[in-house]
């Protein structure tokens, strides 16, 4: 496997202590001997698996600003020196480490996706991300933890999904808040149809998406969506717009179209306004509806893992540090919600 397991001497690296402080970075649970990650995974305490994405190879696939392989490290440092008090405590959290795509990500660079033997290329790269990816949360997934999956393109949400209902041995559904569906055409793996290669393939049960933007989903897109009984949306016209339906209406109705199955919860970052990422927009929700979101959902759903793909660090103003910041508030505030 390609995963890259982090011991305490090198979390500590990215831990900054103070005096009558405990960082969450000093009482998180890790592995002693990255070796024997999948033994140690099995026996640990932890109910959370923390993983890291670094990669955007699924984004430049479909046409997107790359970025999102910088997600991955700066929110492991914030999220390693949020406080451990008596809200959260890090030993509720296992950080098992990143999955590695730097030769993945090496050759995605030499190819120019304005032509269209290099832009097959590159859904070919993505098709190796989706092996690496899988076969890493199907371990944790086996270990009956749940993946936090931080980093990356939201192609990587059709290996996640693979992997759990491989290892759960039925079809799992997912609520996603998005300002795109990502329900595009089977044309090569790439970040705008994860979810309907995930439902093709007979690993996504149902598909409930909150939020969608009516200038960015196309119409063949909205009539795929229309066209099962197993896909639920709504759109951000009416929720914040319009104000047809207040946001926690149609939260609620997405827990109750999800009843049934485990759940697997999805945050595309782009739908956050402002936020650097592949899609920015200066429309969407706040920092505080995302937050929202997380814990409700968690609250009220057999959730199986979270997902936080999209956000770009690099893509941001000098100093900017708000994509880091805001996965360390989502991470905590779910494994709050969902420890319940």
């Amino acid at each position: 496997m390609h995963l890259r397991a982090y011991t305490r001497s090198y979390i500590d690296q990215f831990t900054f202590t103070r005096p009558e402080e405990v960082k969450l970075g000093e009482t998180v649970q890790t592995v002693s001997n990255p070796e024997n990650w999948k033994e140690e995974l099995l026996t640990s305490t932890a109910k959370f698996v923390l993983l890291g994405l670094p990669e955007d190879i699924g984004v430049k696939a479909n046409l997107g600003r790359e970025g999102t392989r910088s997600a991955w490290q700066t929110a492991f440092q914030s999220l390693m020196n949020v406080q451990s008090n008596e809200w959260l405590e890090g030993d509720q959290l296992l950080v098992l480490g990143h999955i590695d795509f730097t030769d993945l990500l090496d050759k995605a660079d030499q190819l120019n996706i304005y032509n269209t033997a290099d832009l097959q290329s590159m859904r070919v790269l993505v098709e190796q991300v989706d092996e690496r990816v899988c076969e890493v949360v199907k371990v944790i997934a086996q270990a009956g933890k749940i993946p936090v999956c931080i980093g990356g393109g939201h192609n990587n949400c059709y290996p996640i999904i693979k992997a759990i209902a491989e290892a759960n041995g039925n079809p799992i559904n997912a609520i996603n808040l998005d300002a795109h569906a990502d329900f595009r055409i089977l044309e090569g793996r790439h970040s705008g149809n994860g979810f309907s290669y995930a439902f093709e393939n007979g690993y996504l049960k149902k598909y409930y998406v909150i939020g969608l933007h009516t200038n960015y989903n196309s119409q063949t897109t909205i009539n795929r969506l229309r066209s099962s009984r197993n896909i639920g949306f709504s759109w951000f016209q009416d929720i914040f717009i319009q104000q047809q339906k207040t946001f926690n209406t149609v939260i609620d109705e997405a827990v109750e179209f999800s009843e049934g199955s485990p759940c697997g919860l999805e945050l595309d970052l782009d739908s956050v306004a402002n936020m650097p990422s592949s899609a920015q927009s200066p429309s969407g929700i706040t920092a505080e509806q995302a937050r929202l979101y997380l814990s409700r959902v968690a609250e009220r759903t057999n959730i199986t893992y979270l997902h936080l793909p999209e956000g770009a660090p690099s893509l941001a103003p000098p100093h900017d540090n708000s994509v880091p910041k805001l996965i360390a508030y989502l991470v905590t505030d779910f494994i709050k919600a969902a420890k319940k």
